[in-house]
Order: structure tokens, then C-alpha cells, then sequence
């Protein structure tokens, strides 16, 4: 099924264009979520009358997006956790301790942009990526400490 990408997506394709998926793929998931348009001639015209309005909005989110990343670069959060005498956590730090950790410090993201690699389980210093947009990702230093 040919479609016209709405939006980057990983591992699909880049915003505009036309692309070949699978029926179900795009029935169940991309057209749905607002990803996608059937590759039709009508669908084709609308998208090119719209495609400007499109655009100046995607690049006003990603300038965002930079400031924002501005901002979060060395930021620093520290976040308490019961330790063994190992240094290794009972659990694992979560995406969603961080965000906590963040909106403290008045800083307010969406816990599904915080990427963890593999998770955090060790007492010590660790960097956490943030993907504020497709190509902007901003670093911060997780301090994890145990708790007393």
C-alpha cells in the first residue's frame, strides 16, 4: 500500500514522502495515529496545498525543540535509591523517576523522551539522553545516590 508520510518516522521514512507498506501496517497504525495518508491523487493534492503550512510548523517545533535542549544540556538531577553494599540498586532507576527529578527543578517533559540504554542499576554518575525531537537530543547527568 503506497502512503504519504505526515511525519518522520524511525526506521519508515522522512515527512513527504511516498512510501510502499504493508496494508495492515498502514490500515492499523499509520492512518489511524495520524502518520499517514492513503497515496491517493486526491490525497496527493491536498497534501502539496498543505505541505508549506506543514512545514513552517515543523521547523517552529523543532526550534523549540533546540531551545529547550539548550536549556536541559548539563543539567544535573540526583535520585535516591535502596543499594546493596555492592553499589548495585534493588531495581532500577525509571524514566519516570527522572521526569519527577526534572519537574523539581520546574523542568517539565514527557517521560517517553527520557532513553535510559539499558537502564540505570548502579549507584554513580550516568548520562541520560532525551529526544526532545527526530534529530534533537539533549544530555543529562543522573547522580544516583543511596539512599540512608
Amino acid at each position: 500500500m503506497r502512503v504519504i508520510l505526515m511525519q518522520d518516522i524511525l526506521h519508515t521514512g522522512k515527512r513527504g514522502e511516498i512510501i510502499d507498506v504493508k496494508p495492515g501496517y498502514a490500515r492499523n497504525y499509520l492512518v489511524p495515529q495520524g502518520l499517514a495518508l492513503e497515496a491517493t491523487p486526491g490525497n496527493l493534492g491536498v497534501f502539496e496545498q498543505q505541505r508549506k503550512k506543514i512545514e513552517l510548523r515543523h521547523r517552529q517545533e523543532r526550534d523549540e525543540a533546540v531551545s529547550a535542549a539548550s536549556t536541559l544540556n548539563g543539567v544535573e538531577v540526583e535520585i535516591a535509591k535502596r543499594a546493596s553494599e555492592g553499589e548495585t540498586l534493588y531495581g532500577s532507576v525509571t524514566a519516570a523517576e527522572i521526569g519527577e527529578a526534572l519537574e523539581r527543578k520546574g523542568i517539565m517533559i514527557d517521560k517517553r523522551w527520557i532513553d535510559l540504554e539499558g537502564g540505570i542499576k548502579t549507584l554513580g554518575d550516568h548520562p541520560v539522553r532525551i529526544g526532545l525531537y527526530a534529530d534533537v537530543i539533549a544530555e543529562i547527568t543522573v547522580h544516583v545516590v543511596a539512599e540512608e
